[in-house]
């Protein structure tokens, strides 16, 4: 399930952090992807230090999210990193490591990245997601997020103009199937409109039982 997020930071929270970035060291991206990945990553990352203060304001807004809470099911949002691209940068066809964060071993559930820098602000950088038999470019306002699968290959398309600054992290969930993950998303999805048009009604409740049921019985 790949689903994006609109107006998940606000656009004095984006102001913050590209003001932040404006004053970080970056240095090349390679040094956190995986051997094969280092192949094909052409980017920069915001330097650890620099980094830190403004990973908070992006965990925030995302925990305080009910639609990112609702299909990803957090257990901890993790290795969150900042990404520069310039003109002739690209992250080249490649899958998320399954373990990340050292030797912490956090799994590799979801990836998003958290767009910093508008549609309008670089040319080319789509994020291209590919599907069995398909792939679709992804373009996002800033402030926008965009939630796939790790297990997905995707890419990054050069940047032919501009700039383009994105967060990008990683989720361990709490229900480690997808399958499983989208039931829990679809009964939350109907649960919450049947309680807007009826309220707390027998059917409701019934509703709300099953889901929470679910979740306990697949929960890690």
């Amino acid at each position: 399930m790949i689903v994006c997020i609109a107006d998940v930071l606000s656009p004095d929270e984006v102001a913050q952090i590209k003001a932040g970035l404006a004053q970080a060291e970056f240095v090349p991206g390679a040094a956190t992807a995986g051997w094969h990945a280092k192949l094909v990553k052409q980017n920069e990352q915001a330097a650890k230090q620099a980094a830190e203060p403004l990973k908070a304001v992006v965990q925030k807004a995302l925990m305080r999210n009910a639609l990112f809470q609702a299909i990803a099911l957090p257990r901890i949002i993790h290795s969150l990193l900042f990404s520069r691209y310039g003109v002739g940068m690209s992250y080249g066809r490649h899958t998320d490591n399954a373990l990340m964060g050292g030797a912490n071993f956090y799994r590799s559930d979801l990836s998003f990245t958290v767009f910093l820098s508008g549609p309008d602000d670089y040319d080319g950088g789509e994020l291209v997601i590919e599907g069995a038999d398909s792939e679709q470019p992804y373009k996002l306002a800033a402030g926008s997020a965009i939630v796939y699968p790790s297990t997905t290959l995707h890419r990054v398309e050069p940047v032919v103009g501009g700039d383009r600054t994105v967060a990008v992290g990683w989720v361990q969930s709490l229900v480690r199937d997808a399958a499983r993950r989208e039931i829990l998303f679809d009964l939350e999805t109907v649960k919450r409109s049947l309680f807007a048009q009826t309220g707390k009604t027998p059917e409701f409740d019934l509703l709300a039982k099953t889901t929470a049921n679910l979740l306990r019985q697949w929960a890690e």
